[in-house]
């Protein structure tokens, strides 16, 4: 706010870099009070209150805010020894007066506890949000209304920072004939078939297919292999085709295999048959031969570090045919990820150009966890100091000398793929990077 004491705001930064910080958040409730802002000093309360339930610190102070006039509870201890109470003779002709005792003093009034809650459920929300059950429990395994289907979500391409090759691509191969069904039609594109990212972990693939999903405006179904597997025999290739019955349903609707290394694996390396069948189950699902209408409105994408695990059969024209490589972020997705990480951090004046140069080959998680390290520092300093310092760009390249990106084992293990085992051109797309970039 503009018109805050810059007390005021250094502990509204501290309160949001520790939010579980009782007597941080207590104390700036307290100088909210003091300025007259209670509504604040209320919500304040309420949060520490979630933190730490019966805190007497924090009921006090929320009584305070909101105008309860505080009562001194006295502390537990040993009963008062009372007087021996010597009875009355009664008198003959008319019944005992009662014995009065001393007038008490006017008690306060107890705290309502429904009233403050009411007061402030606009600004604090529950702590536990309670998901009942559907009447009848659980949805019983193989149940297709037993798999969670998200709605549309507000992810775009746009929302994807840099990466321009990827987002070129997504467009030529998967969107453009989709958003154009009038040139589809006249070039006879067909529908059929689905796109799988590959490429080193942590670098967006998942990101990337809720952004597609955005992009078309459809339903997206995630599917990993622990979604599938049963232990009763067949339950598991029922599974796979509720989950494709559910997606039909729900069309237009996105299907996401991740791992697909683990869920498609080869089944010429598969000794266990119910792995095998779950394999020869999503093949003939992904053909769309069981459901008579076949899969239009479904889209199928999949996700998998290792493509060379993935059996051969589902990358075969009409499955998943077309493969996307997805890199490490570029140097503007690097800022864009940076700025995310760091966009509800207390910082002061952090060079993003020269973090970006030093974090060459980083994928989005080391970023994440590059951001996390640094503050862990300025935190630590703040804890042993008793003053809060911001994070500078120190404390950020300190971080990044001390992570090794996470991607080199994988292009490690891709070189020898791409150089010696690259049947029909599947990783033409790495070799070039890998030479453009002087990996091999």
């Amino acid at each position: 706010m503009a018109d805050e004491s810059p007390l005021i705001s250094s502990l509204r930064t501290a309160v949001a870099a520790a939010p579980g910080d009782v007597p941080l958040r207590l104390h700036f409730a307290e100088l909210l009070l003091s300025e007259g802002r209670n509504e604040e000093a209320v919500a304040e309360a309420a949060v520490a209150l979630q933190h730490a339930p019966g805190d007497a610190a924090a009921r006090a102070l929320m009584m305070r805010a909101m105008g309860v006039p505080s009562t001194s509870t006295p502390e537990p201890g040993p009963a008062p020894v009372q007087p021996p109470v010597v009875e009355k003779p009664e008198a003959p002709t008319q019944a005992p007066a009662p014995t009065e005792a001393p007038a008490p003093s006017d008690p306060a009034p107890a705290f309502d506890w429904a009233a403050a809650e009411q007061q402030v459920q606009d600004l604090v929300g529950p702590r536990f949000l309670e998901d009942p059950q559907a009447e009848g429990g659980e949805g019983a395994a193989g149940d297709a209304a037993a798999w969670d289907v998200d709605a549309p979500g507000a992810v775009r391409l746009a929302d994807v920072g840099g990466m321009e090759e990827v987002r070129d691509r997504l467009e030529a191969a998967f969107l453009a004939p989709m958003r154009n069904p009038e040139l589809r039609r006249l070039y006879g594109k067909s529908l059929r078939g689905g796109l799988l990212l590959y490429g080193p972990p942590g670098c967006g693939k998942t990101f990337i297919a809720r952004a597609v999903a955005g992009e078309l405006g459809a339903n997206f179904l995630t599917v990993s292999l622990s979604d599938v597997l049963d232990m009763w025999i067949g339950a598991s290739e029922k599974n796979i085709h509720d989950i494709f019955e559910t997606a039909r349903r729900q069309a237009p609707c996105v299907v996401f295999l991740d791992e697909l290394d683990a869920l498609g694996a080869k089944r010429s390396r598969t000794h266990h048959s119910g792995l095998r069948n779950v394999v020869n189950q999503l093949l003939t699902e992904l053909d769309g031969i069981a459901s008579g209408a076949g899969n239009e409105g479904v889209f199928v994408l999949a996700a998998t570090n290792v493509p060379w695990d993935v059996d051969i059969a589902l990358r075969r024209p009409g499955r998943l045919d077309r493969t996307l490589l997805v890199l490490p972020p570029d140097a503007a997705a690097r800022e864009a990820i940076l700025r995310y990480h760091l966009r509800e951090r207390p910082i002061e004046a952090v060079d993003l150009g020269k973090l970006v140069k030093v974090t060459e080959d980083f994928s989005g998680a080391d970023l994440a966890h590059l951001c996390e390290s640094a503050a862990e520092a300025a935190l630590l300093d703040s804890a042993r100091s008793g003053s809060v310092r911001l994070i500078t760009t120190k404390d950020l390249l300190g971080a990044a000398k001390q992570i090794k990106p996470s991607t080199e084992p994988w292009f490690a293990a891709a070189r020898n793929v791409a150089m010696f085992a690259n049947e029909g051109g599947l990783y033409d797309d790495l070799l070039a990077y890998l030479k453009r970039k002087r990996k091999l």
